[in-house]
């Protein structure tokens, strides 16, 4: 019991120091982070526009609410072709990871979402990177990153997936196969 007791503060240490050390994400470090990364910057005070990695990027913070919004737009929502509506929304479970496909005010748009003081610099960066890349994979892997969740599914493996999982019964009990 000592020695639970030892691992659970020790544990605890650790935690706060991490935290100390890189802090809770602030609006001023965000508009330091971007300073650094975007090609051009506009705004402050918790709502930028940014050009980085050839598209226009929007954020938008609450510091009172604990929130931050990272998206770019991919393209208009009436020029969706038969099936990419589905894609999207499977891809945000297998293959979109931290930024996801979404439908905003007549656009297609990638996006990331985060409590805002609970981000780290290295967070933010990535999903600056997530947004850019989820969109530039629009109508192609639909991806995020090279990973694809699930069970090491490549995303050339994904179709073949989707086909058998269709065959499976959807909220009941799994049956044995003999």
């Amino acid at each position: 019991m000592k020695n639970l007791t030892f691992l659970i503060i020790l544990l605890i240490g650790t935690l706060t120091s991490y935290a100390q050390v890189e802090g809770a994400m602030t609006i001023e470090k965000m508009d330091s982070i971007f300073t650094e990364e975007a090609e051009e910057l506009d705004g402050d005070g918790g709502t930028w526009q940014l050009f980085y990695g050839n598209r226009v990027v929007f954020v938008l913070s609450d510091a009172t609410h604990n929130r931050m919004r990272i998206f770019t737009p991919i393209g208009a929502e009436e020029d969706l072709e038969v099936g990419q509506q589905k894609a999207m929304l499977e891809a945000n479970f297998h293959s979109a990871l931290d930024a996801k496909y979404s439908l905003y005010n007549g656009f297609i748009v990638s996006v990331y979402t985060h409590p805002l003081k609970e981000l780290t610099s290295d967070q933010l960066k990535e999903a600056l990177a997530q947004v850019i890349i989820l969109a530039n994979n629009f109508g192609g892997s639909y991806s995020s990153t090279d990973l694809v969740f699930g069970e090491g599914q490549t995303a050339e493996e994904i179709p073949a997936l989707q086909e058998e999982q269709s065959e499976k019964r959807i909220n009941q009990k799994p049956t044995k196969k003999n």
